[in-house]
C-alpha cells in the first residue's frame, strides 16, 4: 500500500519526519518498505509558467510551437514545445536549465528548430507524475516564478508499507491514519464520520440480493447528465499515481480514490447500459462473462455475479438474466463506463471474503478491490463511500444527483466475545491494569462492557480479524507497546532422565560404533525401476509400493520397501568421492 503523507494528515496530525513515521508504523505492527522525499525526484528550477504567445514552426511535418512563457522575470522564457494541448494564457510547469528530471534526464538550453529553447514545459510523465505522455501538464492555478512543487504535490512524502493479511483494514488511508494515531498518541478524524443519506423507499435501480450470505449488504447511487469529456482533477490524479494506480476516467477514478480512501471497493455502471433490474445471485455453471481486462471467463456455481435481467442468457433461465459483472472482482464490458457515458450508477456493496478469494484464485483475477475483499472489509461504509463518490462526480463532472438511494442490508450484528480481564497481564507478563486494557481495546474501536471479574467486547465493524480472546490480547499487547514485553527463557520442567528404552537405544548404538560399524543416514525414497535392478520376483511383496502424491523428485517418487537401494546409492556416491 502506497499512500502520500499529505493525504493521511487529512485524518492525523502526524509529523512530516521519516524519523519519526517509520518507528511509529513498525510500533503498531505494520512493516516500512520505503518512505520517498518527492522533493529529491526533481532537482533544479521547477517553476510554474504562464504561456504568452505561441508561434508554429514552419517547414516541420509534426506540430512544433515556440512558446514564450512567463516566468516570474523580466523577460519571457523562449522554449520550443511539440505538444498541443494548451492554449495562450494557460499556467504550464517549466524545467529551467539545470534542472534534473526523474530518469536523470538534465534540462539546458538548446537549439532546434531554428530556436533556442530554455528549458522545457513538462507533461506528467517526464516529472514522474503518471503515464500520460500526450501533451503537458496545464495547471488550474499558481502564479509565475513560483516553485512549482507544492502546486504539483512534488513536496510530499510517498510511504509504501507491507500490509500483512490480518491487517487487511490497512489497505485503506483510512486505517493506516487510524494505526498512526494508535503509534503517535493523537486525534484520528475519521473520513467515514458523514452524514449520508439512507434508503429511500424508490430506488434509483431495482436490485434484487438472491444471494443474501454471498453478498449481506447492497447499496447504489445514479448521477445523470454526467459531462463525459470530465476529466478528474490533477490532485486526484496525483493521489492514484503515487498510489500505484492509472487514471483512466472521472467516474472510475473516483471508485478507486474513494476505495483507497475508506477501503471500499465501488463500481461504476453505465446506467444507460442496463436493460432490467439487476439479480444477485450465484453463477451457473458453463456462464461466461466478458471482463473488463478482455478475457471470456467461464464461470463457476460458486462465483458471485451482477445479472441484468434485460439480457438473454439461456443458461442461467428464463428471468434470470446475463451477468454483467464478476461481483467483488472485475466490472464485464457490457456495462462498463465508456467516454461517452452520461448517467452513471455507483455500487457500493459488501461481499462474502472467502468467495471472493476463492473466485479470484479461480480466475487468476487479483484485483485491487479482490485484494481488499478477501481481508475483510467494513461492511457500514457503503453508504459514505456513495455519498462521497456522487458528490465528487457532480462536483467535478456536473450532471443531477438522483436523490433515492437503494441500501439492502442483511448484516448480521457483530459477535460479543468474552474475556478474562487478567488475561492480557497473564498471556504477556506485563502488567496491564484491568482499566489500561479497556482503555486499549476502547482505542482500537471496540465496545467494552464490565461483567465481574471478565470483559465482554465487541469489535468494530472494520476489524474481521478479532474474533477470539487472543485476539483482542494481541491487540493490547501491540498498542502498549511489544517491546514493553520481557524476554524471558521458560523454565524447563524437572525430569527423571532417559527412559529405559532410550538407554537400551543408546547403548547399542555405542556399542555398534566401537565395534567399528557407522550408522547411514538417507532419504527413504526410491525409483521403482531400482527393484528390478536387485532382481526381485515379481511376486516379492517388496514391490508393493508406496507413491507420494507430491515427490521432491519425479526419479524417486515411491516410499522404500528394503533398505539396500539408498545404502547402495550412499556407497556409490561415497566411493565415487574417495571416501
Amino acid at each position: 500500500m502506497r499512500v502520500l503523507m499529505s493525504w493521511l494528515r487529512e485524518y492525523v496530525d502526524a509529523p512530516v519526519d521519516p524519523a519519526v513515521l517509520e518507528p511509529a508504523l513498525v510500533r503498531v505492527g505494520l512493516e516500512v518498505e520505503s518512505i520517498v522525499d518527492l522533493r529529491a525526484t526533481v532537482s533544479g528550477p521547477l517553476v510554474v509558467g504562464r504561456v504568452r504567445s505561441i508561434e508554429m514552426v514552419a517547414g516541420v511535418k509534426k506540430p512544433i510551437s515556440y512558446c514564450q512563457v512567463d516566468i516570474g522575470a523580466e523577460q519571457p522564457q523562449g522554449i520550443v514545445c511539440g505538444a498541443t494541448n494548451f492554449a495562450e494564457g494557460d499556467l504550464v510547469v517549466v524545467a529551467l536549465p539545470g534542472a534534473v528530471l526523474p530518469g536523470g534526464f538534465a534540462i539546458g538550453a538548446r537549439k532546434t528548430y531554428g530556436h533556442v529553447s530554455d528549458g522545457m514545459i513538462c507533461s506528467a510523465r517526464e516529472l514522474g507524475l503518471g503515464d500520460d505522455h500526450s501533451g503537458i501538464m496545464v495547471l488550474s492555478h499558481g502564479t509565475p516564478g513560483e516553485d512549482a512543487r507544492p502546486v504539483i504535490g512534488l513536496d510530499d512524502l510517498v510511504v509504501e508499507l507491507a500490509v500483512t493479511p490480518d491487517m487487511g483494514y490497512c489497505l485503506s488511508v483510512r486505517g493506516i491514519a487510524r494505526e498512526l494515531s494508535h503509534a503517535l498518541g493523537l486525534p484520528f478524524r475519521d473520513p467515514a464520520l458523514l452524514d449520508a443519506p439512507g434508503a429511500t423507499s424508490e430506488p434509483p435501480h431495482e436490485v434484487v440480493v438472491e444471494d443474501t450470505a454471498g453478498c449481506d449488504r447492497f447499496a447504489a447511487r445514479l448521477v445523470r447528465g454526467v459531462d463525459p469529456a470530465a476529466e478528474s482533477p490533477q490532485w486526484m490524479k496525483a493521489r492514484l499515481v503515487h498510489a500505484g494506480m492509472r487514471p483512466i476516467s472521472l467516474a472510475v477514478d473516483i471508485t478507486n480514490y474513494l476505495m483507497l480512501e475508506l477501503g471500499q471497493p465501488m463500481h461504476a455502471f453505465d446506467a444507460q447500459a442496463l436493460h432490467g433490474p439487476l439479480v444477485v445471485r450465484r453463477a451457473v455453471a458453463g456462464e461466461k462473462l466478458v471482463t473488463l481486462d478482455g478475457v471470456e471467463r467461464v464461470l463457476s456455481t460458486e462465483d458471485m455475479v451482477i445479472c441484468d435481467t434485460g439480457l438473454a442468457n439461456a443458461l442461467a433461465g428464463e428471468g434470470a438474466g446475463g451477468p454483467i459483472s464478476l461481483a467483488a472482482v472485475m466490472g464485464g464490458t457490457t456495462s462498463e463506463v465508456a467516454p461517452d457515458t452520461t448517467d452513471v450508477l455507483l455500487e457500493a456493496a459488501h461481499w462474502d471474503p472467502v468467495m471472493v478469494a476463492r473466485t479470484a484464485r479461480r480466475h487468476k483475477l487479483f484485483s485491487e478491490a479482490a485484494k481488499r475483499w478477501e481481508r475483510g472489509v467494513d461492511p457500514t461504509v457503503a453508504l459514505v463511500a456513495l455519498h462521497r463518490a456522487v458528490t465528487l462526480l457532480v462536483e467535478y463532472g456536473g450532471g443531477t444527483l438522483d436523490p433515492r438511494v437503494l441500501d439492502l442490508s442483511y448484516l448480521a450484528p457483530p459477535t460479543p466475545v468474552r474475556l478474562a480481564a487478567d488475561l492480557p497481564a497473564r498471556t504477556a507478563g506485563v502488567d496491564y491494569p484491568p482499566a489500561r486494557v479497556i482503555e486499549s481495546l476502547a482505542e482500537v474501536g471496540c465496545t467494552v462492557t464490565v461483567d465481574g471479574d471478565a470483559l465482554v467486547v465487541t469489535p468494530p465493524p472494520w476489524r474481521p480479524d478479532l474474533t477470539d480472546p487472543a485476539d483482542f490480547v494481541e491487540e493490547v499487547v501491540r498498542l502498549d507497546g511489544y517491546d514493553n514485553v520481557p524476554s524471558v527463557l521458560p523454565v524447563a520442567p524437572p525430569g527423571s532422565g532417559l527412559s529405559a528404552t532410550q538407554r537400551r537405544r543408546r547403548t547399542v548404538g555405542r556399542a555398534l560404533a566401537e565395534a567399528g560399524y557407522v550408522e547411514v543416514l538417507s532419504y527413504p525414497f526410491i525409483d521403482p525401476a531400482v527393484l528390478d535392478a536387485l532382481g526381485l520376483p515379481a511376486e516379492d511383496p517388496r514391490r508393493d509400493l508406496v507413491r507420494l502424491a507430491n515427490p521432491l523428485s519425479e526419479e524417486e517418487p515411491a516410499l522404500r520397501s528394503t533398505l539396500l537401494p539408498p545404502l547402495l546409492a550412499t556407497l556409490r556416491r561415497n566411493i565415487g568421492r574417495g571416501q
